[in-house]
């Protein structure tokens, strides 16, 4: 178990340095850059006057030198004058004099940049946004996982009953709502008053402080139906090949009472397929939270991204990249182990 943890540990080391650069790149293309000197200088320059705020601050250097300094691998950049005062150090931060700032700054010293859009340390942003989100993300778990599991064992119990059908009707019309007509509805019919059911009251930007069942209700309810639809169906349909399995049969005719059947026989081998997708259902949070936060101006994690790439934020976007591609490597690995464990054939092997 040591060396399968260390082999993934070493590929996800080598897959994180890969995805990291790709968004590295596509983010430090010349119209970004370009869109970023006139933001941050004036609208009204001309192109030679962008390449020189460029070169003077290192953004035209190879693609390859800029990814070192911005892992912290690489010294920083520098300009001096012709009597050798340093005018600029892309370690110095905004105030900071650049003649005293440091030459190695990055991810691996723990600076991931400075935000033109938030003025503020890039690291400080994630962490106070990440926050907001890992509590929705909290709510949707404890609402959605649970929520499919009992909707598939249920289903696959008795396949082909009028409460499979029912069940499976419904988890295939969650899946097939996306998240941003679910929040519409929603908002629609229980929190507008266009329709006069009230409801709910609140506003998601208050459950930023103060998390309660007006406030947070609508925006956990339209994240959790969405995974919940899939969960469910993938669950039934291990249950129902569990059901039809022949040591099922034998404890049937064992006289074991179906309850007992279904809980201790086979509850525990219908939730190895359901583990795996239970786990790489946070990665797929990430991405449903952009819409979701924005839609209920809930300002988290997606809130972040959608401000960082419509204002060409390009340290932010780069830390928004760090934070998706652990999570996705993290709960795949953790999906990995917890496969072994479940699944005896492996853990033998």
């Amino acid at each position: 178990m040591a060396m399968f943890i260390l082999r993934r540990l070493g590929v996800m080391l080598l897959t994180a340095l890969c995805l990291t650069f790709v968004v590295f790149f596509l983010t430090n293309l010349y119209p970004n850059l370009e869109k970023l000197a006139k933001t941050q200088a004036n609208n009204r320059m001309s192109d030679d006057q962008v390449v020189t705020w460029l070169d003077n601050r290192g953004y035209l250097d190879s693609t390859v030198v800029k990814y070192g300094r911005w892992l912290g691998v690489a010294p920083s950049f520098v300009r001096e004058d012709d009597a050798g005062e340093i005018l600029y150090n892309s370690c110095a931060r905004p105030g900071e004099d650049p003649a005293t700032a440091g030459r190695f700054c990055g991810v691996l010293q723990g600076d991931w940049g400075f935000s033109s859009v938030f003025k503020d340390g890039v690291l400080d942003i994630l962490a106070a946004r990440g926050v907001q989100t890992l509590k929705l993300m909290g709510w949707v778990m404890l609402v959605m996982v649970p929520g499919a599991l009992i909707i598939g064992v249920l289903a696959g119990m008795r396949e082909g009953s009028k409460l499979d059908r029912s069940l499976s009707t419904f988890s295939i019309a969650t899946t097939a709502t996306p998240e941003y007509v679910s929040g519409v509805i929603f908002i629609t019919v229980f929190a507008s008053s266009a329709v006069g059911l009230k409801w709910f009251k609140g506003t998601a930007a208050s459950a930023m402080e103060n998390v309660t069942f007006e406030n947070f209700t609508l925006p956990v309810l339209t994240v959790a139906l969405y995974g919940m639809g899939y969960i469910a169906r993938m669950t039934r349909a291990s249950m129902t090949e569990v059901m039809t399995a022949q040591y099922i049969r034998t404890a049937r005719l064992k006289g074991v009472s179906f309850g007992s059947i279904v809980l201790k026989h086979a509850l525990r081998n219908a939730l190895i397929a359901p583990f795996t997708v239970i786990m790489l259902q946070f990665p797929w949070l990430l991405n449903g939270v952009v819409i979701v936060e924005t839609l209920f101006n809930f300002k988290g994690f997606g809130w972040t991204l959608v401000q960082a790439a419509g204002n060409n934020d390009i340290e932010l976007l780069l830390g928004v990249s760090i934070v998706s591609v652990f999570v996705v490597l993290a709960t795949q690995l953790i999906s990995d182990i917890g496969y072994v464990f479940l699944n005896p054939r492996i853990r033998i092997a």
